[in-house]
């Protein structure tokens, strides 16, 4: 099934009147709001539900995690990566999603919509009427509001009801066996706990942690004497919340203090983390780094934290109830702003690392790691705009490549301005968010605006007499523009000039080795093949012996494209190709729909009719979601447009449809897996 809905990572328990009310609602109403109290289970019944449902929607269920958002700043980004937008055009941004979604029949889900509900329905209402395709599950603790919703009240499992205690027992036994489940008493003591907690399946998986330190009629006697305390103190939570504040406030209190004090700092943290960012972020004082590993340990025992296993290693997270609770603690202590700051400091080093690790064989690793970072590298740069602007600029600059590569060019954009806006002290933070905006704006086809900032790029690395790096920045981004504007020579000249100034070698820094790319490609762009393929090996073998990634991809481009007019198809193909399985790794939208019609071009001139067409047809649904005005640089739009005549004339208008049409309808990914294979290359 098309999508990117989260993996279950623990048994799901009963549910089953909500399923099958679901499965009725999903398909007759197009807006459907689970609500419910905190910890009640909506985002578990919402990712059954779609799961279950995904075959009534032929493109796909997409799911979009809003927890992670502090303000309605970035909603339509997060919700447009969830939906594979990787928009770069200059259209406000939820114009290009309404139309990125208008003909597609899908379910979005926008999970944890209580603290954006205004934007979360405005933004529905603009979907919902723009793409009658589309219907929308969301999850909120408040109703969004809209005239078309449809709301399904989520309440707590019956407290006295077999599944509240299936709940507790697998819960228990997953990790400590039967063993405790069948002492004396167990069975009445388990009863006990799911009623007093309400049947909230959050509650009793706090309670059930409990267990394996104190046998299970322990927890209930401990559990009955917090509620008889609660009882009688004077002040009472509204009945809806008593029961998990409750078992929330009592997994607080059974935690040693380096556990309370830990679990608070951990609230400053968006998204996922690993126990090297834990460590980094939250250590100090009575709180050492290896204190912090054991005391994460035994907050994961206690679900306190979740922990997921990943092909790099132990992700960990917390729920939003409970890192609610623990940033309650956080402010309480004082320490909000301090902890806010170790983590943007933590943050900004992960950055910088990756930025350095551009080039060499970490360069993916890196591209992952920011990847994984973002939603706290997101948090970061709000508060390095409100507390350190120069900071800020900084990270922004450091983000700039990882935003571009991946399809997050509105939010760089955005990002960028706001910085640029607060940071008006010149220098070369401020200058490198300048050459940063202006690449932006160049890969959304805003050439206008390029230019002009280009223009303050060079006169700022003037005014502070920039050093060699700034140069040579400026002048990949005057190169970067002239190549999409068809002034190859411009920025041939542009950037032989900086790298004329300053001799090294292309690896010597990013900034550098993105100058040398400039120069091959507008050789390539001048017609100068034996040059451009000469440059293009040269500098394509110094890629492969580091492990570099990006760069050889676009050296693959231009080695395709100089054997295509070059009248050598075959070899066009073989690059293709190659460039193609480099921007699958990397998840790069843009390259990948340039690589795409460059080997549908290849595969024409092959004598591939049949598989240039439905190339074509692929690289067109890409193309779609990048958005770009003119589908890459101007040099390969004549040959683009030569080769679909080519196609169409052997394969006439019917076959020339039905086979492009074969390409711009199948799942994406497994296409260009097969491409990349060249299992669907062949005859």
């Amino acid at each position: 099934m098309k999508g990117n809905i989260p993996q279950e990572t623990t048994t799901f328990v009963g549910r089953t009147s909500e399923l099958a009310l679901l499965e009725s609602v999903l398909a007759q109403d197009r807006l459907i709001t689970l609500t419910g109290a905190g910890g009640v289970g909506k985002t578990r019944l919402a990712l059954r539900a779609a799961a279950g449902d995904g075959f009534r929607f032929p493109d796909g269920v997409w799911w979009a995690d809003l927890s992670t958002l502090d303000s309605s700043g970035l909603l339509l980004a997060t919700v447009s990566d969830a939906v594979g937008l990787a928009d770069h055009s200059p259209m406000m941004p939820v114009e290009a999603l309404c139309e990125w979604l208008a003909d597609r029949r899908l379910l979005l889900v926008l999970d944890s919509c209580e603290h954006l509900v205004d934007a979360c329905a405005t933004l529905v209402a603009d979907v919902l009427t723009a793409a009658p395709g589309v219907t929308v599950l969301a999850t909120s603790r408040r109703p969004l509001a809209s005239r078309m919703e449809r709301l399904v009240e989520v309440l707590p499992l019956p407290a006295a009801g077999p599944d509240a205690i299936t709940l507790f027992s697998e819960r228990v036994s997953g990790r400590l066996g039967r063993q405790p489940l069948a002492e004396p008493g167990a069975a009445e003591a388990a009863g006990s706990i799911c009623r007093r907690l309400e049947g909230i399946p959050l509650a009793i998986e706090l309670a059930a942690a409990q267990v394996g330190p104190s046998p299970v009629t322990e927890v209930a006697e401990q559990l009955g004497s917090r509620f008889d305390l609660l009882s009688r103190s004077d002040f009472v939570w509204p009945r809806r919340h008593q029961a998990l504040r409750t078992a929330v406030g009592w997994s607080h209190e059974l935690c040693a203090p380096l556990e309370r004090l830990l679990w608070a700092r951990l609230s400053v943290f968006r998204g996922a983390f690993d126990l090297a960012a834990a460590q980094a972020v939250t250590a100090g004082g009575p709180l050492g780094a290896d204190d912090v590993a054991a005391a994460l340990e035994r907050l994961v025992a206690q679900s306190v934290v979740r922990r997921t296993a990943t092909a790099s290693g132990d992700r960990y997270r917390m729920l939003d109830t409970i890192r609610e609770y623990g940033h309650t603690w956080l402010r309480e202590l004082g320490e909000d702003t301090a902890v806010a700051h170790r983590h943007a400091e933590h943050f900004t080093g992960v950055a910088r690392w990756a930025d350095a690790a551009w080039v060499g064989s970490d360069q993916l690793v890196g591209y992952r790691k920011v990847e994984d970072a973002h939603p706290d590298l997101r948090a970061a740069l709000d508060h390095l705009l409100a507390h350190d602007p120069a900071g800020a600029a900084e990270l922004a600059g450091l983000l700039v490549y990882f935003w571009t590569c991946c399809g997050h060019l509105k939010e760089a954009r955005g990002c960028l301005e706001r910085v640029l806006d607060v940071h008006t002290a010149a220098g070369p933070a401020r200058t490198r968010a300048l050459i940063g905006l202006g690449a932006t704006v160049t890969l959304q086809g805003d050439y206008a605006a390029a230019t002009a900032i280009s223009a303050e790029v060079r006169a700022a690395v003037e005014a502070d007499g920039g050093d060699a790096e700034e140069r040579i920045g400026a002048a990949c981004l005057t190169g970067l523009l002239g190549m999409l504007t068809g002034q190859s020579q411009q920025a041939l000249d542009s950037v032989r000039e900086a790298l004329g100034a300053a001799p090294g070698r292309p690896f010597d820094s990013p900034d550098r080795l993105r100058c040398n790319l400039v120069e091959v490609l507008s050789l390539t762009g001048l017609g100068a093949f034996a040059e451009g393929r000469s440059r293009a090996l040269e500098l394509r073998e110094q890629c492969v012996r580091v492990g570099e990634l990006w760069t050889r991809s676009y050296l693959d481009y231009q080695l395709s494209i100089v054997a295509l007019f070059s009248g050598e198809p075959t070899e066009a193909v073989a690059y293709a190709r190659t460039m193609l399985e480099s921007k699958r790794l990397l998840g790069d939208a843009f390259g990948i729909a340039l690589g795409l019609d460059l080997l549908a071009a290849a595969m024409a001139a092959a004598g591939r009719p049949e598989q240039a067409a439905a190339v074509y047809g692929t690289g067109e649904a890409y193309w779609r979601s990048v958005g770009h005005p003119q589908r890459g640089a101007p040099e390969l739009q004549p040959v683009r447009e030569r080769c679909e005549r080519t196609v169409r004339a052997a394969l006439g208008d019917a076959g020339y449809t039905a086979a492009y049409a074969r390409g711009a309808t199948a799942d994406g990914p497994s296409t260009l897996a097969a491409l990349v294979a060249d299992e669907a290359g062949t005859e």
